[in-house]
């Protein structure tokens, strides 16, 4: 009879011992440094299922159909914004994310733009819409002294037919690209005024003839390797790629130097963003891996990988100084001044985007 208890006892307790904990994170491509989650599930027996995307428009789409089946999440701040509006995050609970005492005052005064309060969201990482480019390249098209420096080199039609057979990308972004020329033309980047976003349209139309792509992380490898010289791209992704061509040195692409420029006009500030949405299924575990995230060495090794500025101010003494220290990275106050931030369009205003980028990208 004891032994047939124990059996019974053991049956039913099998079950809910065997469980598995998991949190189900979808991230940016290339956006975390290699063994992070690996060692997040070491410490503390929670698998993570990974998947990335690559486009804002991707993860709205899959927010606000419902059941996106993801437990943390990574919008870009001017997206999250009108998501908060459309009650697709769960407000968080800080008392269960202690290390968000590490957070960045200044970005966290960002942030609350688009989200009051930082109620829903915790800063990830930050950075800047800016040029990223082959240096030898450009110096063999517009001599040893040329300097990147300016929107000129990618508005200019003139100017950007030079770089068309050596290879220009840009980021299939409406959301990056218009407001870069809206602010090139002297508008306002978040004008909502059609005759503004037509007149953006405009400039960036006359250069599609010169772009090869509009791709929001295929450049990151092609800058890297030389297969193009030019792109509009993010800083971060655009170190990155720098890194790896440093890295392939001895190759036969090691000849491969990457730079990067915020250009003198200004440029973007865009934020990317911790959330659990409102349906999340495994939310004790996405409090976890968010809370891990924040950790101050996390936050260094994630940002030393990424080339990217975090939130986590107390991160920064653990920042390799190369990156610290690189102001395209984390810029100077005089760079700082001149960056502008794009906030939530209205449904009309947005559609009109939509159509307008369409427009530009099929050249039509």
């Amino acid at each position: 009879m004891v032994v047939a208890a124990l059996t019974a006892l053991a049956f039913v307790a099998t079950p809910a011992a065997a469980q598995e904990r998991i949190v189900n994170f979808y991230n940016w491509s290339n956006y975390i440094a290699p063994g992070v989650l690996e060692d997040f599930t070491k410490e503390t027996g929670i698998k993570v299922v990974y998947d990335t995307f690559d486009a804002n428009e991707t993860l709205e789409t899959r927010l606000l159909a419902g059941k996106s089946g993801y437990d943390v999440v990574v919008p870009t701040a001017y997206f999250l914004q009108r998501q908060i509006k459309a009650n697709v995050f769960q407000k968080l609970d800080k008392a269960k994310l202690p290390n968000l005492a590490n957070a960045w005052p200044f970005v966290t005064q960002q942030l609350a733009t688009y989200d009051p309060g930082n109620v829903f969201a915790a800063n990830y990482m930050w950075g800047t819409t800016g040029i990223g480019y082959n240096v030898k390249a450009v110096q063999k098209i517009l001599g040893q002294d040329a300097k990147i420096d300016s929107w000129d080199i990618v508005f200019k039609p003139e100017n950007l037919a030079k770089f068309k057979d050596c290879g220009v990308h840009m980021l299939d972004s409406a959301d990056d690209i218009f407001p870069a020329a809206l602010n090139y033309l002297g508008l306002d980047p978040n004008s909502t005024r059609q005759a503004d976003l037509e007149k953006a349209a405009d400039v960036v139309g006359k250069v599609r003839p010169f772009v090869r792509k509009f791709h929001s992380s295929e450049y990151l490898s092609a800058l890297a390797t030389g297969e193009i010289c030019l792109v509009v791209g993010w800083s971060g992704d655009i170190m990155q790629a720098r890194s790896r061509a440093a890295e392939a040195k001895g190759d036969n692409k090691g000849e491969v130097e990457i730079g990067y420029a915020i250009p003198k006009e200004g440029a973007q500030m865009f934020f990317d963003n911790f959330a659990i949405p409102a349906d999340a299924q495994h939310v004790a575990e996405a409090y976890e891996l968010i809370n891990y995230l924040y950790r101050p060495e996390v936050a260094a090794k994630n940002s030393d990988f990424l080339s990217y500025a975090n939130g986590n101010l107390a991160s920064q003494k653990l920042v390799d100084p190369k990156i610290l220290n690189d102001k395209n990275i984390y810029p100077d106050q005089a760079t700082l001044s001149k960056l502008y931030v794009v906030t939530a369009r209205d449904p009309a205003t947005q559609r009109i985007i939509n159509r307008l980028w369409t427009r530009v990208k099929t050249g039509r």
